[in-house]
């Protein structure tokens, strides 16, 4: 293992305040800033050095290293452990009903023609794109559901069916889970929640009835996608604040590519379309956008 020399770490200045440059400093987070970037396509700036090294140190301990140089010489040499430091670095922060006016139009614009779309017998597919743990997944469900249990049971036996991913794998299997704190759900208007949540005391369950309508997989946004089918909504908010210009460009194009002409991309309230899937994609809406028929 490379231990830093002693008259390097005698000339190195602290990054983080009160934490030992030789325990952590410059060099390592920006090897750790250059990993995520190539990983995932994430950008860290200096701001965040506090943050990766409140979220690796438990790894750290983990692996007994002795300081962040050695403990990513093992990452490097350890494709499981770089999954896991990856998915430590990865913001999972998200809640019910987030940005409530894209849920609205998609109740008032979009639900309609894939209630219809269904009946006839043909295939929809949604797609939340950076599922985090869960909360938008389960309220875009309850959303195209909607708070009719009994006009929903025919809607439950068509070909519909969403995909949830994410990055990190400990957040795809808390979407699978579907179990929240009570508190957590008072967001969802109270007849979603009655006709799809199962309350246990404290604790809430999204009804087996949506669970039974969703894939999960754990899949890098920048990788190959295992799928060919075109998806007649996306969803992809809050991810492309963390990527530099040319890797939003590229996958807001792909994003663009993947949906049927007439589909909608939801991105966040920050986020924006730019550079080629502007040829594909018209704004419907803020921070929405529809699929330009060919």
């Amino acid at each position: 293992m490379r231990e830093p020399s002693a008259a390097l770490a005698g000339a190195r200045e602290p990054l983080v305040p009160g934490i030992s440059p030789q325990l952590y400093g410059r060099p390592e987070f920006e090897r750790i800033a250059a990993m995520i970037h190539a990983e995932a396509g994430i950008v860290l700036g200096e701001s965040k050095a506090m943050l990766a090294y409140s979220r690796l140190a438990p790894l750290l301990r983990d692996a007994q290293c002795t300081g962040f140089g050695p403990f990513l010489d093992l990452v490097e040499q350890d494709g499981a452990l770089k999954t896991r430091v990856i998915a430590a670095l990865t913001t999972n922060h998200t809640y019910f009903n987030r940005e409530p006016h894209h849920f609205e139009h998609f109740a008032q614009a979009v639900r309609p023609d894939l209630v219809a779309a269904a009946m006839e017998g043909k295939p929809v597919r949604l797609w939340s794109a950076g599922c985090s743990s869960g909360q938008e997944l389960w309220t875009l469900m309850m959303v195209l559901m909607g708070p009719d249990r009994s006009a929903a049971a025919k809607l439950l036996g068509r070909d519909v069916l969403a995909l949830a991913s994410d990055l990190a794998d400990h957040a795809v299997a808390a979407a699978r889970r579907a179990a929240y704190p009570a508190a957590a759900l008072e967001a969802i208007p109270e007849p979603l929640r009655k006709a799809w949540v199962r309350q246990h005391r404290e604790s809430c369950e999204i009804a087996a009835e949506l669970q039974a309508l969703v894939r999960f997989r754990q899949l890098n946004l920048l990788g190959p996608w295992p799928f060919t089918r075109q998806f007649d909504v996306i969803f992809c908010r809050n991810v492309m604040i963390y990527f530099d210009e040319p890797t939003k460009r590229r996958l807001v194009k792909r994003f663009a590519e993947q949906l049927r002409p007439g589909g909608y991309l939801y991105i966040g309230h920050s986020e924006r379309v730019l550079g080629e899937a502007l040829d594909l994609l018209e704004p419907a809406g803020p921070t929405i956008y529809r699929r330009s028929a060919p």
